[in-house]
């Protein structure tokens, strides 16, 4: 099956009363404004997870602006306007930096040496003027690209430096306690939070990894399984037609007439070949509606879409339950693959099946002559028909009719 669009809710391939719609065009808003929605409606659930993960870390990130209050609180004191206004920039300058290493750490690229020294340096003129709320950050920034001993041992130096400065600066010494507790939750803070939402993506991505290797391994035993099938009952057969037909060759010039009599048994041979490799292929095609929609109903709650079934299949002929399950089957592969659905309802009632979906998320154009459209003949030469279309509700909508 080839998509044709990445905004086909169920790529409902050349159906055959598919009307051309956008139902997402109400959201888009004048001017395209409303597209951070639209995209966040048809970003996959790995792209969510990574949001979540490098967003939640750019909040750890945002306590290093606690030093523009230290620095109001200096400039109130007296400090100069002109340096209170420089390492503010300073700060917020190193504040965007900063926000660029975690999100290389988790496209797998190298190490930002220099965004790290750049950082790193703003981050010690910064603590020249007090403000030492930066080093933390940077701190963070830095976990992903180092050794957890090295950072360790960084953290450590940091805070053990500013416990020596604030003593020998004729600080209090609740103060300089005070200063050293703060420091250290806030390098902890950031380091383990950083360490750990890396951790987190890592895990969300080889579970994203598992889950389509086991997909193309399940597809792979299924054709192992049929391949299997086929030379058991091929191998045996096309032994004995060679056989049979060695034998022929031979008694050919002394006896033509048993020569001919085995040949026919070898025409009768291949004929009853054909026949079960015939049975075999069509037992493997036919489908179990109930083990279908059970499985289809599992897939899709296991990927995020939640799933509703109601199903009368008792009084369906066991061609219109096979032909019933294929569509479903086709139409379940097409959510999950070219729609962002976060609900799917699926009713049969009276050999009628309605499949839809609320992962409409742009106009549906045409389709390829593969899948629905495909099944849609096969419908139709058993006196049913088969649609697909959006839904003034903006839903989309996959219907078949068979004979009950």
């Amino acid at each position: 099956m080839t998509p044709p669009s990445k905004t086909d809710p169920t790529a409902p391939e050349a159906g055959p009363t598919v009307t051309p719609a956008d139902p997402a065009g109400a959201a888009v808003g004048v001017g395209g404004r409303a597209w951070p929605l639209r995209r966040l409606r048809t970003a996959s659930k790995l792209d969510k997870v990574r949001w979540v993960i490098v967003y939640s870390t750019d909040l750890v990130t945002l306590l290093s602006l606690i030093g523009l209050y230290t620095l109001y609180l200096q400039w109130q004191a007296g400090m100069l306007p002109v340096l209170a206004a420089g390492a503010a920039v300073l700060l917020v300058v190193f504040f965007v930096i900063c926000l660029r290493p975690f999100r290389v750490a988790v496209r797998g690229g190298p190490r930002p040496t220099k965004l790290l020294a750049v950082s790193g340096g703003i981050a010690l003129l910064l603590a020249v003027v007090a403000v030492v709320w930066a080093l933390p950050s940077w701190l963070g920034a830095l976990t992903p690209f180092v050794r957890k001993r090295t950072i360790a041992l960084a953290s450590t130096g940091m805070i053990v430096a500013l416990a020596l400065i604030g003593s020998l600066s004729g600080a209090r010494l609740a103060d300089v306690l005070a200063l050293v507790l703060v420091m250290t939750f806030l390098t902890v803070l950031s380091v383990v939070a950083t360490w750990a939402n890396l951790r987190l993506w890592r895990l969300a991505q080889e579970a994203h990894e598992g889950e389509e290797a086991l997909a193309r391994l399940a597809v792979s035993e299924e054709r192992l399984r049929f391949a299997r099938d086929l030379n058991d009952l091929l191998g045996q057969s096309l032994t004995d037609v060679a056989a049979r037909a060695g034998h022929a060759e031979e008694r050919l010039p002394l006896d033509p007439e048993a020569a001919a009599a085995e040949m026919f048994e070898v025409r009768d041979l291949a004929r009853r070949s054909l026949r079960e490799v015939r049975a075999v292929v069509q037992n493997y095609r036919a489908l179990d509606l109930d083990e279908v929609l059970a499985s289809v109903r599992a897939v899709l709650e296991a990927a995020g879409v939640r799933c509703a079934v109601r199903a009368d299949t008792a009084a369906l002929s066991p061609e219109s339950r096979t032909l019933l399950a294929t569509v479903v089957r086709e139409g379940t592969t097409n959510v999950l693959k070219h729609s962002r659905a976060e609900r799917c309802e699926i009713r049969i009632e009276n050999g009628v099946l309605e499949m839809s979906n609320d992962g409409v998320s742009g106009p549906v154009g045409r389709h390829a002559p593969n899948g629905l459209a495909g099944l849609a003949e096969r419908v139709r030469a058993a006196g049913g028909s088969l649609e697909a279309a959006p839904t003034p509700e903006g839903r989309y909508l996959l219907r078949a009719a068979v004979p009950a």
